[in-house]
């Protein structure tokens, strides 16, 4: 007797069928569910400007540079250690971390300024925090004509 003409052959391989056709008409199902949800995710405004900030204060810090070209954190002569590359075409990492935390420094006052307009019917608390989001951005301005400064200098 072949196994064509046997009637459970025939039904155990369309119960097999029937099996994966299930899994395959649910794997696309759930692409597409997936997708959808991709698809039509709707984040936070507070977290698309977060990350926008992010990148845009690692793109100006000198990051992609960074990463392309793994330069030394600084550079010790005679135990003294020095930060800053003599030539303005190259840079040290410690360059590029200290100018990303400068910028986030003067973003961090621009957006602690901004949040004290908030405080009108409270003028202490509004005068504090204009005050110390000013501070913060001259801070961030005086760190980075240093590091200016320091280039121009060699």
């Amino acid at each position: 007797m072949s196994s064509l003409k046997n009637p459970y052959t025939i039904i155990e391989l369309e119960n097999v069928a029937s099996q994966i056709r299930k899994q395959v008409t649910s794997l696309s199902h759930l692409i597409q569910k997936a997708y959808w949800k991709i698809v039509t995710v709707k984040p936070s405004t507070l977290l698309i400007a977060v990350a926008v900030t992010a990148v845009s204060i690692f793109f100006l810090g000198g990051g992609v540079y960074d990463i392309l070209e793994q330069p030394a954190f600084a550079i010790f002569i005679s135990g003294r250690p020095y930060f800053a590359y003599p030539s303005l075409g190259e840079q040290f990492l410690g360059e590029s971390v200290f100018a990303m935390i400068c910028y986030g420094l003067g973003t961090a006052g621009l957006l602690v300024t901004y949040q004290s307009t908030k405080y009108a019917y409270r003028p202490r608390q509004a005068f504090m925090m204009l005050l110390i989001g000013a501070l913060l951005i001259i801070m961030a301005y005086i760190f980075i004509e240093y590091i200016f400064m320091i280039r121009w200098s060699y």
